[in-house]
């Protein structure tokens, strides 16, 4: 009696998934090795983020402890969110490696540019929010500060703060690759999109007030960049739907 053919079938299944094993640990030791070797310049590294509020500060006022272990789990922690910062084009080309072989090759064609525009315009959103928005925020609050009141941050405070800014702003960035995804799926097309530009624009001042401080400028600086990343990503849908049809390979 021939044995039946089902007991062959979770193969393909079980490769995938060490396949996916091996993809994760290699990922996860990148991350690994760049703390290890950023791990003895943590203080520097904190010294660094904090320096647009530092430099802000009022004479005679500084930076705080308030937890015990806050000053070595803060720059650890700290440390470790610049190893994924830094390891993240090597985890996305591992994960890239994993779905490449499923894909079309006109599917790679373009998902291999847009993988490399979205880890350079997260790294130019959180750039911006460092060198443009944070000066002006910190210089906002601590200008806004009672007279009688002295500024002693909490340096485990400023670090969820910065942090939560830097996601922020690097998906803010993400704008016009969310915009090619949505086209790219079939789900809208460049006209649609620029239909609802008087919503968009309107979002991004909204998104600018929440999270910049209340005055106009800080709120154009955001709201301008995201609108013109917004208007990037429909002319390059209205590109993308012009090229010609793919092979099917």
């Amino acid at each position: 009696m021939n044995e039946p053919e089902s007991t062959d079938q979770p193969l393909p299944l079980i490769a995938h998934l060490t396949e996916l094993r091996d993809k994760l640990l290699r990922a996860l030791l990148a991350v690994l090795i760049i703390f290890i070797c950023l791990f003895p310049f943590a203080n520097e590294i904190y010294t660094f983020i904090s320096e647009p509020l530092r430099a802000l500060l009022p004479p005679g006022a500084s930076m705080i402890a308030t937890e015990v272990a806050s000053p070595f789990f803060t720059p650890f922690k700290l440390t470790l969110w610049v190893a994924v910062f830094l390891a993240m084009p090597y985890v996305l080309y591992q994960a890239w490696s994993f779905i490449a072989p499923g894909m079309y090759r006109h599917e790679k064609r373009l998902a291999v540019p847009l993988l490399a525009s979205s880890v350079l315009l997260f790294y130019a959103g959180a750039s911006f929010a460092y060198f443009v928005v944070f000066p002006l925020i910190f210089g906002f609050f601590t200008s806004v500060a009672p007279d009688d009141i002295t500024i002693m941050t909490d340096i485990n405070s400023y670090l969820d703060f910065v942090l939560k800014l830097f996601f922020a702003f690097g998906l803010a960035f993400e704008i016009p690759i969310a915009a090619l995804l949505l086209i790219w799926s079939g789900i809208t097309t460049p006209a649609a999109l620029a239909s609802k530009r008087p919503y968009i624009i309107v979002g991004c001042f909204v998104f600018g007030m929440l999270l910049t401080p209340p005055d106009v400028i800080s709120q154009s600086l955001l709201a301008i960049p995201m609108w013109l990343l917004f208007e990037v990503g429909v002319y390059f849908g209205r590109v993308l739907q012009r090229s010609p049809p793919p092979d099917g390979t």
